[in-house]
């Protein structure tokens, strides 16, 4: 998460109560400094609306609702169970779900640009988006109790277990 007063991460996050309203503030060292040291000056700025809008909290509750029920294509995971596992269905999910784990990264490691150790082998994507979507199809057939159809897809899962990709 950025600073809302300049482009660096914000490493400090402050909740004001003004009144009846939770105001929160996402600051990078130097302007935390800043803040806090105008607090002890007794001088301490009214966070007020500008602050509420530049930290993106005038989200109303219907689009909230709406991004909770967002679903990735490839996997069927939805926002919403994403914010309650931590976990993510598929690699896709970060293309789909770019807008709202980016900053999430950014707070968490500093960067939403991975930087760390590589698979042995380069993974390919279309083969595992097509694993995923079986997967799931043969979870509904299940649940459905259309066990011609889950045959089918189980059969399909196998041959294409048999074709995964070597790397090189």
């Amino acid at each position: 998460m950025k600073c809302q007063k300049c482009d660096k991460p914000a490493t400090f996050h402050i909740t004001e109560m003004i009144g009846s309203k939770r105001v929160e503030l996402h600051l990078c060292e130097r302007h935390a400094n800043e803040y806090l040291h105008q607090a002890e000056n007794g001088s301490l700025p009214d966070p007020g609306e500008e602050t509420v809008a530049e930290a993106g909290l005038h989200e109303t509750k219907e689009d909230l609702l709406d991004l909770d029920y967002k679903v990735c294509p490839v996997c069927g995971r939805s926002f919403q169970e994403f914010r309650k596992t931590g976990r993510l269905g598929c690699p896709y999910d970060y293309d789909f779900f770019a807008e709202q784990i980016d900053p999430l990264l950014v707070g968490i490691h500093g960067t939403s640009q991975h930087s760390g150790h590589r698979p042995p082998r380069e993974c390919d994507l279309k083969w595992g988006f097509q694993m995923i979507r079986l997967r799931a199809e043969l979870d509904d057939a299940v649940n459905m109790e259309d066990y011609e159809r889950a045959g089918q897809l189980r059969d399909q899962i196998r041959a294409l277990a048999t074709t995964e990709p070597v790397g090189p």
